[in-house]
């Protein structure tokens, strides 16, 4: 199998990141092991709640139709999103959380999902640049009122992750190809996914600009589009503060979650009392974001004598950093809040999404699985909110979700199911009604909302052009 042969690879190549922890992931391979033991393939069907106190959404009666109802959100979902309702199986070889994780990571998916972006860099008021791929690469010539699906990837991920691509390859696809025929935009963070650092800020979980003024440019460019948010794992959390934030005044009409880590607080402190957390995940993380600073060390550490400086150069002395050591010394410093925080904790308690999901007035679809070794925490009752929906399977591990497919030793991902029907309801059956944001305007070429005048976005050109959506950027884990 690709998947092992891969794996023990990278274990075995002191240089990579994982050399140094073989004896910790063997550790990890015997203790899956006793699980597997005791496993009894049992069926795996999603829990998911609701809130008591209803709240209706404007369906079309049938596809096409102008004849409209209103029904509960509760009804709709049960309805159009059937995958909620069907056991998840695992592949018998990724039997647990841990398994199914590490295959995100280590798996190959070059063959599959391959899409082709077209690359636009957005330049903002900060002076900060970010990364838009589109795709289909004939995106502009579709009908002005195609769905557009918004993708925040996950910690140093990109438009190259496969959990991307798996929901983009068939939402994105002509209709006679049994496609969506749907456009679709990721928004790389700063610094990821060959996005180019122009300015000493890099991106955090709490910093929802980036987000907001990508969608004054989509706002802009297509506005009778509806704009449909997927965010994983930190993209997770950057979407639902964003909705949160923004309420009923969302330039996005509905969102979907995938492993938002919700409580970082509390994550983080049981990610530090486990031996898998402590010593593979979170350094697995650390690592990946030092490989990110590394990449743009010489933007971000242009001036020698700046605490920007020394912060980098701390960061890179480091062998194998826990991802928190990454926060406590660059994120809380440069994730684009300020003033800094003064500490990890205090970044997570802020950052933290959990606390916010009352807020949220679109509906909002989250999937988490009880055997995350990374999200261990999980807030069920969705805060009360009625436009929130909740579901939690017992497996699938940190973007993983993996099924055995026809081939021996390869698997399909059962994640995209739910995702793809979610995203088809709230692109061809819902009515959205009224105006989505606040309105536009262009001020010195910058386009603005109107009572916000401290951020704001412009074009500044396609360097990038078209590139490949299996092309990642060295020493990058797309899995986290």
């Amino acid at each position: 199998m690709f998947f092992c042969n891969r794996m023990f690879d990278l274990l075995l190549e002191p240089s990579t990141l994982f050399g140094d922890l073989l004896g910790c992931l063997v550790s990890v391979v015997v203790l899956s092991i006793g699980v597997f033991l005791s496993w009894r393939g049992s069926p795996d069907i999603p829990r998911t709640l609701f809130a008591t106190s209803p709240v209706y959404i404007s369906v079309r009666k049938s596809k096409g139709s102008l004849s409209v109802e209103r029904i509960t959100l509760r009804d709709f979902v049960e309805s159009k999103i059937p995958s909620l309702y069907l056991p998840f199986v695992p592949a018998w070889w990724l039997f647990n959380g841990h398994l199914q994780s590490i295959y995100s990571v280590l798996g190959d998916f070059s063959k599959v999902d391959n899409i082709v972006y077209h690359r636009k860099h957005l330049r903002l008021m900060d002076g900060g640049t970010l990364g838009l791929d589109f795709t289909p690469t004939n995106y502009e010539n579709l009908k002005p009122e195609t769905p557009i699906i918004v993708v925040m990837h996950g910690l140093t991920g990109g438009s190259f992750a496969s959990y991307v691509r798996a929901v983009l390859a068939r939402s994105c696809s002509p209709v006679e190809q049994n496609g969506f025929g749907y456009r679709a935009v990721v928004i790389n963070f700063r610094g990821c996914a060959g996005t180019p650092i122009t300015t000493p800020q890099l991106y955090s979980a709490c910093h929802t600009d980036d987000l907001r003024q990508s969608l004054f440019y989509l706002s802009a460019m297509f506005p009778k589009a509806p704009l449909l948010g997927v965010g994983y794992s930190l993209g997770a959390n950057v979407l639902t503060r964003y909705l949160a934030e923004e309420g009923g005044n969302s330039r996005l009409v509905s969102g979907c979650v995938v492993n938002c880590p919700w409580d970082l607080k509390q994550n983080n402190e049981k990610l530090l009392n486990t031996f898998a957390g402590r010593y593979i995940y979170h350094r697995a993380m650390g690592k990946s974001m030092q490989n990110v600073i590394r990449h743009h060390a010489g933007v971000l550490s242009k001036s020698p004598d700046t605490l920007m400086t020394k912060r980098v150069a701390a960061i890179l002395a480091m062998k194998y950093p826990r991802g928190d050591e990454v926060d406590r010394i660059m994120m809380t410093f440069v994730g684009g809040t300020l003033p800094p925080f003064e500490s990890a904790e205090a970044y997570y308690v802020c950052a933290s999404s959990h606390k916010v999901l009352g807020d949220i007035r679109v509906p909002f679809l989250s999937i988490n699985s009880a055997d995350d070794p990374i999200v261990r925490t999980v807030p069920e009752d969705g805060a009360g909110n009625g436009y929130v929906v909740m579901s939690l399977t017992a497996g699938g591990g940190h973007l993983g979700w993996f099924e055995a497919s026809d081939r021996l030793g390869e698997a399909r991902s059962w994640i995209k199911k739910p995702v793809l029907e979610w995203l088809r309801a709230f692109g061809e059956d819902v009515v959205h009604e009224g105006q989505r944001g606040r309105p536009l305007h262009e001020v010195n070429g910058f386009v603005k909302e109107v009572g916000r005048d401290n951020i704001g976005c412009k074009e500044v050109g396609d360097e990038a052009g078209y590139i490949s959506g299996t092309r990642c950027q060295e020493g990058l884990l797309s899995g986290f």
